[in-house]
């Protein structure tokens, strides 16, 4: 395949993905890339622990990006993208609420356990 060929097939494929969809697209494509923030986030974490961790922040991301994508599946009227949403998004509120009930119970914030769930940012 030449190059031309392939750069009118891109362009073809392109505007038929979003054909009949126009903002309804770059949403879906920033609801994925914040979803796929939570990896990012996740990754760097573990890399500074020196060992897996799951910063509170991953269950932030992966609500916002869920919801977004639930959001999208609504809009484009998609049921599997929505069903494959919907259990996600109740585990994520799930361990954020399981999260926020452990530092109540702490009754402070302990730094060391603190550090390991979250990325500072500087």
């Amino acid at each position: 395949m030449h190059w031309l060929e392939i750069q009118h097939w891109l362009i073809s494929w392109w505007q038929d993905a979003t054909a009949h969809k126009g903002w309804l697209v770059l949403f879906g494509l920033v609801a994925q890339a914040m979803f796929m923030g939570r990896f990012v986030v996740q990754w760097l974490a573990s890399e500074r622990a020196k060992r897996s961790v799951v910063p509170v922040a991953f269950w932030y991301f992966s609500l916002g990006g869920g919801l977004m994508i639930f959001t999208y599946g609504v809009l484009d009227r998609d049921l599997v993208v929505m069903a494959g949403q919907m259990p996600a998004i109740l585990i994520y509120l799930r361990n954020l609420h399981l999260i926020r009930q452990e530092k109540q119970r702490l009754g402070r914030i302990d730094i060391r356990a603190e550090a390991e769930r979250e990325i500072v940012t500087e």
